[in-house]
């Protein structure tokens, strides 16, 4: 700098975007007044809901994978994926399964080029299915597990954001999604393993450790579905599923935490207290 010369500017700190934050809490609050009914309710209405969900998260696969507008036998993957929520408790998982089976066989018969995405999408929403349905059950202990199992994802993702974005720092995964933080993974993993194990020490009588290792281990698997969910994203080049839910996206968006998590409340409860009592083999030790 030459001498005299007025000394320059220091950068203006980067003013954070909240204008978003919004559109994310009025759907939220729609999303979990819908859950908490569907829970409540049970039977058909939370079958038929977790179908018609998934559904529309499959339709969102779909349209990402092929590139192109639905066709007809796209359209009947969609309506079978949600058929296979809307029977379970009919026929049960044989009939879920079915319904998925056939799904899978129409989709060979719309090509080999996309068979793999296509068949990975059907299989990976109708475990999702099964594992919210076998959760849920006929009993109370589903709507405490939905509970549980909600708030530890629901509040890793909100605190995931709002520490990410308030704090920020060092990348988490750059190459997959660039705006995760290392301080955001670590105040998610916090406050979503915390409030879990406030909901579970409320809800049971269960050792409050088991409680924590179960909310640890939801909120990590939350962010890797998050991460996972991205991934695919990344593949195909898009930033979002969809639009359907102002601030968050498509439902694909808003479900991604939920995947492994819900996975593993059915691997945990299915082994504690069998396929048929899940929810309890979850909370009851």
């Amino acid at each position: 700098m030459e001498p005299g010369a007025p000394s320059p500017k220091p950068p203006e700190p980067q003013r954070r975007n909240w204008a978003d934050v919004g559109p994310r809490f009025a759907s939220a609050m729609v999303l979990i007044a819908v859950t908490a009914t569907a829970l409540y309710l049970g039977s058909y209405f939370f079958s038929g809901v977790v179908g018609a969900v998934y559904a529309g998260a499959y339709r969102e696969w779909e349209t990402m994978v092929s590139r192109a507008p639905l066709t007809m036998p796209g359209m009947a993957l969609i309506g079978l994926v949600g058929l296979s929520g809307l029977i379970f408790p009919l026929l049960g998982v044989w009939g879920l399964v079915g319904a998925i089976a056939l799904a899978c066989v129409v989709a060979a018969f719309m090509g080999r080029e996309l068979f793999f995405w296509r068949a990975a999408g059907l299989v990976l929403f109708g475990v999702l299915i099964l594992s919210a349905v076998l959760m849920r059950g006929d009993g109370v202990a589903g709507i405490w597990a939905g509970i549980f199992l909600g708030t530890v994802v629901w509040m890793t993702d909100s605190a995931a954001f709002f520490t990410g974005r308030q704090i920020g720092g060092e990348k988490l995964v750059p190459s997959i999604s660039p705006s995760k933080t290392w301080s955001g993974a670590l105040g998610g993993l916090a406050l979503g393993s915390g409030a879990g194990l406030l909901v579970w020490i409320v809800l049971t009588d269960s050792p409050w450790w088991i409680g924590l290792l179960i909310s640890l281990s939801i909120s990590i698997l939350g962010q890797l579905g998050d991460l996972s969910e991205s991934a695919v994203k990344r593949h195909f080049r898009i930033k979002d599923s969809g639009d359907i839910i102002p601030g968050h996206g498509g439902l694909m968006d808003r479900l991604d935490s939920l995947t492994f998590g819900i996975i593993l409340v059915l691997i945990v409860g299915a082994l504690h207290g069998g396929i048929g009592s899940v929810a309890e083999g979850l909370l009851y030790w």
